[in-house]
C-alpha cells in the first residue's frame, strides 16, 4: 500500500511539473528580440551598454545587435524589414539616405556624437598642409558635406551660399567658391579613409572609423568638430514601427547615465554623449 501512495505521489508531481512547463512555454515564445543594426567600433560598444540597461530595466525584451562595416547596409536592412531598428548616422545622412534611396525611416532621440576631425601622418597643423595637397574625404553626400563645412569653419575654403546640414542642401568640391591653397580633394569610402593616410596628405575620417584606426579625435587631429556640431547621430526605425511601445524605452536605455558614464570613461572625449 505504501508503495502505492509514493507511485500516486510521483505520477502527481510529474502531471503538476508537465503542467508548469506548459504554462511557462508561452512567456517565453512571447520574448520579444529587437534586431539593432550598428557599424562596429564606437557605435557597437556603446550599444552593448544600451542593451544591458535595456533588457535589466525591460523584462521579456532581447536585444541583439547586428555589427557592419558600412554605412549604406544598416539602412538597406532596416527598410527591408531585416532589422527593427538602427544605430549609427546623424541625421543630415538619414534624409540624404531617403531623399536619395526612398526609404521609409523614422529617426528618433539622439545618441553621440562622432566628431568628424581632419588627421594626417605628415603635418601637424591644418595651415601647414601645403598648396596643391590631396585631402581624403568621405564619398557619402552628407560626411562629404560635413567635412567640407569644417573646412569652411577653420577658414581653409569657401562654399557657395545656401548649404544646409540639417535640410540636406549638401555641399560637393564642386560647391568651393574659394580654395585658396588649391587643395584637391578625394573621395573615398568612409571605412577606407584611416588607410588613405601614408598616401594623401590628410583625411578626413569619421569618430568610428577614427576609433578602430586608434586615431581620437580630440588628442591626434589637426581639426575636429566641437559639440554645437548638428551631426548628433539617433536612432531610427521605421516609419511603421514609430509607435511602438519599446521605441521610447530603447532610447530611455540609451540615454541613462550608465551609458553616459560609459561614453566619458571608455572614450575619454573622442566620442561625446549627445544628450
Amino acid at each position: 500500500m505504501k508503495h502505492a501512495v509514493t507511485t500516486w505521489i510521483k505520477a502527481v508531481a510529474g502531471t503538476a511539473l508537465a503542467a508548469a512547463l506548459v504554462m511557462h512555454a508561452p512567456a517565453r515564445a512571447q520574448e520579444k528580440v529587437l534586431k539593432v543594426g550598428v557599424t562596429s567600433g564606437p557605435h557597437a560598444q556603446i550599444f552593448e551598454a544600451a542593451k544591458r540597461v535595456f533588457e535589466r530595466d525591460n523584462p521579456g525584451y532581447k536585444i541583439k545587435i547586428i555589427e557592419f562595416n558600412d554605412y549604406i547596409q544598416p539602412n538597406a536592412a532596416l527598410d527591408a524589414g531585416e532589422l527593427d531598428a538602427n544605430s549609427y548616422q546623424h541625421r543630415p545622412f538619414l534624409n540624404a539616405q531617403i531623399k536619395a534611396r526612398g526609404y521609409k525611416l523614422y529617426g528618433v532621440g539622439k545618441t553621440m556624437i562622432g566628431p568628424m576631425a581632419i588627421y594626417s601622418k605628415k603635418y601637424r597643423k591644418l595651415e601647414d598642409i601645403p598648396a596643391g595637397a590631396k585631402i581624403g574625404i568621405p564619398n557619402d553626400p552628407a560626411n562629404e558635406s560635413r567635412v567640407l563645412l569644417l573646412l569652411q569653419k577653420h577658414g581653409a575654403i569657401k562654399l557657395r551660399a545656401g548649404i544646409d546640414a540639417l535640410t540636406g542642401t549638401n555641399a560637393t568640391p564642386i560647391d568651393i567658391v574659394d580654395n585658396p591653397k588649391k587643395w584637391k580633394f578625394v573621395e573615398i569610402d568612409a571605412g577606407q579613409l584611416p588607410r588613405t593616410l601614408d598616401d594623401l596628405d590628410a583625411s578626413a575620417i569619421n569618430a568610428d572609423f577614427a576609433s578602430k584606426a586608434g586615431l581620437n579625435p580630440a588628442r591626434d587631429s589637426l581639426v575636429v568638430e566641437n559639440g554645437d556640431s548638428p551631426y548628433a547621430c539617433l536612432i531610427a526605425v521605421r516609419e511603421k514601427d514609430k509607435e511602438q511601445p519599446w521605441l521610447p524605452k530603447l532610447v530611455q536605455a540609451y540615454q541613462s547615465d550608465e551609458v553616459k558614464r560609459f561614453v566619458e570613461t571608455e572614450f575619454k572625449g573622442g566620442i561625446l554623449a549627445a544628450w
